[in-house]
């Protein structure tokens, strides 16, 4: 049985000390979890790990300033800067390739990466990233205005986060106080609140990076999930992507939010394990 501590490690990326799980052989499978308060690999991908590791070398990263990677202000644009973190993160384990998975702000890290170095990605799978359409389209959506607010005066609560997570999924009774508990406990310590996450970025990197203007030049084959129900990144934006991504697919779960990883997760493991080509032997094709 893969346990949080038993997966537990730790490793020197240029100037950050990135903490990740990892489990399984083969070729590797990279997730990056989305940009919550308290989010980490562990507590975005728990459901998914054991049986994805069963077929991949599974990697489950912190990104800095989330889970137990270093908390460092973000500089610069965004998505590009935690592209960076995960190149070098890919460098300092020896990865010359790997299969991504991206949950929100992982999917639209993945896609960043994806553009700047496409020989570093072999297969795509983005759940509901944002930054996938024009500014023209409404903004913000529910789930970013919580998530934007959420360190905002009078600062973090147990009650705002678990609004916010109620907006995250379809069915909240999903959601167990020990998850809640978890993640705010994260979201709290003290170098967190001293440099807040992505939410106070989220805004910036979709009106300045515009993902959407590059997605014709991402070759790779891609697999897009999306919750109909998505209060967070909205079903909508799918679409751009599906128009202009050369090789791409749409899977569109219903009573479903934005983590369909979490609320349909034997039904998403079985979905990326056959779209990544996992057959036992995890190779990277």
């Amino acid at each position: 049985m893969l346990t949080e501590e038993g997966t537990s490690r730790y490793v020197q990326a240029g100037r950050l000390r990135l903490h990740y799980h990892e489990a399984g052989e083969g070729g590797p499978l990279i997730c990056i979890h989305g940009g919550g308060p308290g989010a980490s690999g562990w507590s975005n991908f728990r459901r998914n790990f054991p049986e994805l590791s069963r077929h991949f070398r599974t990697v489950l990263l912190d990104l800095p300033g989330y889970g137990r990677s270093n908390k460092v202000p973000v500089e610069g644009p965004p998505f590009r800067f935690y592209a960076a973190a995960v190149r070098e993160f890919m460098d300092a384990l020896g990865i010359e390739r790997a299969h991504f998975l991206g949950n929100s702000l992982g999917g639209s890290v993945t896609l960043r990466l994806a553009m700047d170095h496409p020989q570093r990605a072999g297969r795509l799978v983005l759940m509901g990233p944002a930054g996938l359409l024009p500014p023209f389209a409404p903004q913000p959506p529910e789930g970013i205005k919580l998530l934007h607010s959420y360190y905002m005066p009078p600062g973090p609560s147990f009650e705002r986060l678990r609004a916010f997570v109620d907006v995250m999924v379809y069915d909240p009774s999903q959601v167990t106080d020990d998850l809640l508990r978890e993640r705010y406990q994260a979201s709290v310590q003290p170098e967190v609140l001293a440099n807040p996450p992505l939410g106070w970025h989220i805004a910036r990197a979709m009106q300045e990076e515009r993902l959407w203007l590059d997605l014709a030049r991402v070759p790779h084959p891609t697999l897009i999930v999306w919750g109909r129900d998505d209060r967070v990144v909205p079903f909508d934006n799918a679409f751009m992507a599906l128009r202009l991504m050369p090789d791409v697919r749409l899977h569109v779960f219903g009573n479903c939010g934005h983590w369909a990883q979490w609320e349909h997760a034997q039904e998403f493991n079985r979905l990326v394990i056959g779209f990544l080509g996992g057959t036992g032997d995890g190779a990277l094709r």
